[in-house]
């Protein structure tokens, strides 16, 4: 056993061989059978679901948690996950917008990734030196994080200039900037992940942390890689919020669920919660999932408490889906 190990390089771990049976086509399937019934219940309603305005809003909607759930799944599939993204979106809209009053968007852009990096950096470090359960690290994080911001604001703060407002509400076309912005970056993850030395080590790590170890790969250095990238899309999540919002929001993260409803994204995306098995192409239609019940449920004016429970069901059901395609397996 030990020559075989020796013989097996860290390159040649293959994202399809740890992610061929990633069951994400349920999730499309899914995504068709809910377009099929939003469409029938706004023409009993008299909307139209297909109208422009509508999958304009569905666009826009769902590019923040996009973006953001694009880099949960890479935490994820390392066997890790970060809870600390909602209050980091936070952060980084109020760092934004503060920085781009006083010194203007290109330092405001640097400041926050700075920001969201270090961050990552520290959740990366405490799971992997101090040896702490990722839950628990970064549950750590995010509170210090709203520690900062109870601090510190006492509401919507700094300025975002109309140059770069454009970013949340323009369009090219039909299709909004901003998820232009979440194509480019799950496309940017999907590279990584298929085509990538560090892709297939983070497979490899998610799979199996000793058997990955043992063949030569530092799986220390993956997990703090995944976290610095998942805590980068945060960052650019928030930035997306400023724009929309024309200042930081101390609460803009936590308001919309970010946490939760990225690991839910993922999780409805086929991506296993103990890692090595998934992918970005799952996380966009779980994310697509989300946006297009939460534009059924303003159409119905659905109260929150109601939406809750449907999402808590299809999150439910999916996860048991998964489970018994695996037993069958």
């Amino acid at each position: 056993m030990t020559q075989q190990l020796q013989t097996l390089p860290a390159k040649g771990f293959s994202p399809r061989g740890f992610a061929a049976d990633n069951p994400a086509r349920p999730v499309f399937v899914a995504l068709g059978v809910i377009l099929i019934v939003a469409w029938v219940l706004f023409s009993f309603d008299g909307g139209q679901f297909f109208g422009q305005s509508n999958i304009i809003g569905i666009q826009q909607r769902s590019a923040a948690l996009g973006i953001v759930a694009i880099g949960q799944t890479l935490a994820i599939l390392a066997g890790s996950l970060d809870l600390s993204v909602a209050f980091l979106m936070s952060l980084s809209s109020l760092v934004a917008a503060e920085t781009m009053a006083e010194y203007g968007v290109l330092p405001a852009i640097g400041a926050v990734l700075v920001v969201s990096a270090l961050t990552g950096l520290v959740n990366g470090m405490a799971i992997t030196a101090l040896k702490v359960h990722a839950f628990i690290a970064t549950l750590g994080v995010s509170l210090i994080i709203k520690g900062i911001l109870e601090y510190r604001y006492d509401g919507p703060a700094g300025r975002v200039p109309e140059s770069f407002q454009h970013l949340g509400y323009d369009r090219v076309g039909p299709v909004p900037v901003s998820a232009l912005l979440w194509l480019a970056i799950a496309a940017a993850a999907w590279f990584l992940l298929r085509r990538t030395s560090l892709g297939y080590r983070i497979y490899a790590v998610g799979g199996g942390p000793e058997v990955a170890r043992l063949s030569g790969v530092r799986t220390n250095r993956v997990i703090v890689a995944t976290h610095v990238l998942c805590s980068l899309t945060a960052g650019v999540a928030g930035l997306l919020l400023a724009a929309r919002l024309g200042a930081g929001a101390p609460t803009v993260g936590t308001d919309g669920g970010y946490d939760l409803e990225s690991i839910a994204a993922v999780v409805l995306g086929g991506t296993a919660l103990a890692g090595g098995k998934g992918g970005v192409a799952g996380t966009v239609g779980g994310v697509l999932l989300l946006a297009v019940l939460d534009s059924v449920f303003n159409q119905m004016e659905i109260d929150s408490f109601a939406k809750d429970v449907v999402r808590g069901l299809v999150l439910v059901a999916a996860l048991a889906i998964y489970a018994r395609r695996r037993r069958t397996r």
